[in-house]
């Protein structure tokens, strides 16, 4: 029981210390519908990217042309009072439609029906145990001749400051901090932030930049004044989300987007919950850079080129090169928490089918998925003039295939990762150049595959150099006793003399012999030549690696 105690508080911890964020208001900061909306983005769709969601919840009841009356008329009121629990906060913005006179559903005096529906909230919010929290709007962009019109709101913004003073009420002034915003831009700069830059004579709603902007500033003003939800604040440079809860919907678009020659700044890229299908480059120039998935199973970039399909237009095929679903030419580059996935298939004519192509320097893959058939994972890497050996490191990763289904040039360390063969073949095809000291090495990985699938070799040598080693390794029983395979053939002579394929403390069905004459055992004396440091340390530039600060 003694054992169990710190359990049970951890979880009580974690039960007590989360809460809810419950948004009221208008359409500024409203979900859309995308297909009506366009571009346009409430700041609400982009507040939880600015939140740890593991302790914070943001749940959006805001709506397109809701005041404080018509808040309360349509139902939406009740469904915030049911559903607040103690702890919990309501963030209460509203001001645009409540000036609205000749709409009697919508019209609340500011100095009259204004305040009282505020503290009707505010009431109703205590009295459940909750916070509440006053929001003045957000300005409206309206410049005139003699520059921005600050009295964009009228009595309101000083009604809801009223009401908060009387009820001892947080209040965060967005109102004052997007006109100084929109002061600072001035008029043409800031157009770009809201529908007018898309043909609308529209300066209330923003679009992605805007809302992001809005929801900067609303975080801003939370750090100021609420320190219970600033220290679960988080800030990532960009967010990626397929439904339109981030700055931009795609990858690409986001790769497009992040500084070249970054050599001051690691770039923070969030790419929320969703199936990306597109084909992702990330040129040279787009160093420093990681993406952090919101969940590896369910963040997934996908694509379905094959080698034997004939590029659009043309008539000859891509390749092997040329069927990846994501490109790394870049050096680096973490990612977490991601699936890349190929989804072309399997069979004569597909042929390879490439999900991830990587051809940079100090590229990390932590907790990530790699989903696809024949030639799943191409450590690609070149070496010479354009940039030496490239080094690569997967941790806690899973990695499927049918033949071949990791290989390349590249050094890569495989630490704890789960290797799933889908069919009876070859795990890995190294091409190590010669002269390169280390090819593959797999440290503390499981080996399993399909049901039925018992004749696998751990590898073979793509290049007649290759070097694969296996360190304390678990092997399932469809690995073939003989582990490994020559290919030898035609221009490809000796490949039993010069690559370099070995074990050291494997356990499993698989690890039974005997292995080929030509295999090696590793002693435990050179294991020290082993270590991730070892590997990744190359005289030629000198540079010890430390990925989890990826510069």
């Amino acid at each position: 029981m003694k054992r169990l105690l710190p359990i049970f508080l951890a979880a009580a911890w974690l039960l007590f210390s989360s809460f809810t964020i419950h948004l009221m208001g208008d359409s500024t900061m409203a979900e859309k519908d995308l297909a009506k909306a366009g571009p346009e983005r409430g700041w609400g769709m982009m507040f939880q990217n600015f939140l740890n969601p593991d302790a914070v919840k943001v749940i959006n009841y805001a709506q397109n042309g809701r005041s404080t009356k018509s808040f309360i008329d349509c139902g939406l009121w009740s469904k915030v009072l049911e559903s607040v629990q103690p702890g919990d906060y309501v963030f209460i913005q509203f001001g645009h439609n409540d000036s609205k006179q000749s709409d009697s559903t919508r019209y609340a005096a500011a100095f009259g029906a204004y305040q009282d529906n505020l503290r009707l909230y505010i009431d109703g919010v205590r009295e459940k145990g909750g916070t509440p929290v006053l929001l003045t709007p957000v300005a409206r962009r309206w410049f005139k001749e003699n520059g921005l019109d600050r009295n964009c709101h009228g009595d309101y913004p000083a009604a809801m400051k009223q009401v908060a003073e009387g009820k001892g009420v947080v209040l965060l002034d967005v109102t004052t901090a997007t006109l100084d915003w929109l002061e600072g831009l001035g008029d043409e700069a800031s157009r770009a932030y809201f529908m007018i830059s898309t043909g609308k004579d529209d300066n209330t709603h923003t679009v992605a930049c805007g809302a992001r902007k809005v929801t900067e500033t609303v975080c801003s003003l939370i750090k100021e004044q609420i320190p219970e939800i600033a220290e679960h604040l988080v800030s990532y440079h960009i967010v990626v989300s397929a439904d339109g809860h981030g700055d931009y919907m795609t990858v690409q678009e986001a790769v497009n987007a992040l500084p070249n020659y970054s050599h001051k700044e690691i770039s923070t890229v969030l790419i929320r919950n969703g199936v990306y299908k597109e084909t992702v480059n990330i040129p040279h120039t787009k160093f420093r850079v990681h993406f952090i998935g919101e969940d590896a199973e369910n963040t997934v970039i996908t694509d379905g080129r094959y080698a034997k399909q004939n590029w659009p237009g043309r008539d000859f095929p891509v390749g092997t090169s040329g069927s990846a679903t994501i490109y790394i030419h870049a050096s680096y580059i973490t990612f977490e928490n991601i699936t890349f996935e190929n989804s072309a298939g399997e069979g004569k004519d597909i042929a390879q089918a490439v999900a991830v192509f990587t051809d940079g320097d100090f590229l990390f893959f932590k907790n990530c998925r790699f989903l696809g058939n024949q030639d799943t994972l191409y450590t690609y890497g070149r070496f010479g003039k354009f940039g030496g050996i490239k080094r690569n490191y997967f941790l806690d990763c899973y990695i499927e295939g049918t033949t071949d289904f990791i290989f390349g040039t590249s050094i890569a360390y495989f630490e704890n990762c789960r290797i799933h063969s889908k069919k009876n073949s070859y795990v890995t095809a190294a091409s190590t150049l010669q002269g390169q000291k280390y090819g593959y090495v797999f440290k503390n990985c499981k080996l399993t595959a399909d049901p039925g699938i018992d004749k696998c070799y751990l590898g073979r040598p793509w290049g007649a150099y290759a070097k694969t080693v296996f360190i304390d390794c678990e092997l399932g029983g469809h690995i073939l006793p003989e582990g490994w395979h020559d290919w030898e053939k035609e221009g490809k002579p000796d490949t039993k003399k010069n690559s370099f394929y070995a074990e050291y403390g494997s356990t499993g069905p698989g690890a039974r012999g005997p292995r080929v004459k030509w295999a090696h055992t590793i002693k435990q004396s050179q294991l020290k030549d082993y270590t991730f440091e070892k590997v990744m340390f190359q005289k030629e530039d000198g540079i010890v690696w430390n990925p989890y600060d990826n510069r």
